[in-house]
């Protein structure tokens, strides 16, 4: 079971990174312009992110393995599309289907593992899902290079249909349908309010420095702000039916708590790696390909270590993995930042990179496992589908505030008569307090973390793979195929 959400889970986060490197070579072959051409990238990132919160109360009320199957299938379909798409118009549809079948698949891998394994064996799961993570990262720019070069640009949508109908195979043999039990209505006001206000966020930050930040983002923003407060005020009114965002799950101190440091951390990370990526290729003039492999050594690490933080979790809670982690990750950020020059050699940034990878490596099994530690098994897909949501939304963001501080700065700093090297060096250094001040910040937050006994040995009985019941409502339905219940 594991493996078949991290094989769904690998390729939605392999599309966030695989595509940025084929776009000169999608430009010229599709004959389409820098803003369509960024489309492609945005657009499945905005469907996505508008679209989670919904798919993991979907979740909840008709099964995770059922949402799962299907983001699957449209995931692998829309997938074809964009290998055989005859124009950019096409491709950018195709990139939002796309979108879809990662809204309706990411926040149900978190569920499963929360339904199937038991609390002693949930850090570590998570540990493996989050090394999942770092794999994709690692892969993205690496794979997509040698797929450009030998095969061309549309291998790297093409690569995911074996991948996707691989898990879609195993989703029906393996993978239990796990169900509450009892059936709901669906919140459709909520999902309205809820997607356009997304939508007008996610919009607005995304776009907001292509067009200047003028009255039209200004209204968009402002919009969205006004059907998100429509949005919870409606939740408030329908907390005891099926609220598309349960209230009760933020009673809970660590789940409340680490939603923020989701959103935090996305920022912080896309707040350092956009710029860098931008500082390896256009000051050091490295290939994409070989960018990638400056970072390597980073996502390395962290797939190495998640696993083992994860039980490290499991055995005395996640308060102090998290906090030594981002502390290593600031810490690592930090020197990343010093380091860089106009002429700095590739392998100075090693160090540094490992360091950064050590902290996201004790970061991310501890985080998911405590967010989740109590929530209750009939809410995880709404509690995944908000943390989800709130770390794209951290992306988001942080790549807004971090593209306009680049673009000034940068601007500002040749202006004045430094070479483009020098400007750009010194820009990185303004820009990496925002990423660096959002760890901090994270790293506090985790000091109010409530702490958990020690996780005893696993009970025995059905096994690992067993869903683990949870009180009378909670119950699996008709069994998987395979004879799993």
């Amino acid at each position: 079971m594991l493996v078949t959400v991290a094989l769904g889970f690998f390729m939605t986060l392999l599309d966030l990174t695989i595509v940025n490197i084929a776009i000169p070579e999608m430009t010229a072959s599709l004959g389409a312009t820098l803003d369509q051409a960024l489309w492609v990238v945005s657009g499945y990132a905005l469907v996505t992110a508008v679209l989670l919160i919904s798919a993991g109360r979907l979740g909840d009320l008709w099964g995770p393995r059922r949402l799962f199957a299907a983001g699957v299938a449209v995931f692998t379909l829309a997938s074809v599309a964009c290998g055989l798409a005859p124009g950019a118009g096409f491709l950018i549809a195709a990139r939002g289907l796309q979108g879809l079948g990662a809204a309706l698949l990411v926040p149900q891998t978190m569920t499963l593992i929360v339904s199937v394994f038991p609390a002693q064996r949930r850090g570590t799961a998570l540990g493996v899902w989050g090394t999942v993570a770092g794999l994709a990262t690692l892969s993205g720019p690496t794979l997509g290079g040698i797929l450009v070069s030998t095969a061309g640009w549309r291998w790297i949508f093409l690569v995911n249909v074996p991948v996707g109908i691989a898990a879609l195979l195993l989703t029906l043999l393996v993978v239990p349908d796990v169900r509450t039990g009892r059936t709901c209505r669906f919140d459709l006001t909520g999902v309205l309010l809820a997607t356009g206000a997304l939508f007008c966020l996610a919009f607005g930050l995304q776009e907001g420095g292509h067009y200047r930040w003028g009255p039209g983002i200004l209204a968009l923003l402002a919009g969205g702000a006004a059907l998100a407060g429509a949005f919870l005020l409606h939740q408030r009114g329908v907390q005891r039916r099926a609220p598309l965002v349960p209230f009760a799950l933020f009673r809970d101190r660590n789940f409340a708590v680490l939603t923020v440091v989701v959103g935090l951390l996305s920022m912080a990370m896309i707040g350092l790696v956009l710029p860098f990526n931008l500082y390896l290729q256009s000051v050091l003039h490295l290939s994409a390909v070989k960018a990638g492999l400056v970072l390597a050594p980073s996502s390395l690490v962290s797939m190495l270590v998640g696993p083992w933080a994860g039980r490290l979790s499991d055995r005395i809670g996640g308060r102090y993995p998290l906090v030594a982690g981002l502390a290593c990750y600031a810490a690592g950020m930090l020197a990343l930042v010093l380091i860089a020059g106009p002429v700095t050699p590739w392998y100075a940034f090693v160090p540094a990179t490992l360091t950064t990878g050590l902290g996201v490596g004790l970061v991310v099994a501890p985080m998911s496992a405590e967010a989740m530690r109590n929530v209750d098994p009939r809410l995880a897909g709404a509690a995944s589908g908000i943390n989800s949501t709130v770390r794209q939304i951290g992306s988001v963001i942080g790549a807004a505030a971090v593209g306009a501080l680049l673009q000034g700065r940068l601007a500002a700093g040749v202006a004045r008569g430094a070479t483009y090297a020098d400007a750009f060096v010194a820009t990185l250094h303004v820009t990496a307090v925002l990423p660096i001040a959002a760890v901090v910040i994270a790293a506090i937050g985790c000091l109010l973390l409530r702490g958990h006994a020690p996780a005893g040995p696993a009970p025995a009985g059905p096994g690992p793979d067993a869903p683990q019941e949870t009180g009378p409502a909670f119950a699996t339905a008709s069994p998987a195929p395979g004879g799993v219940r």
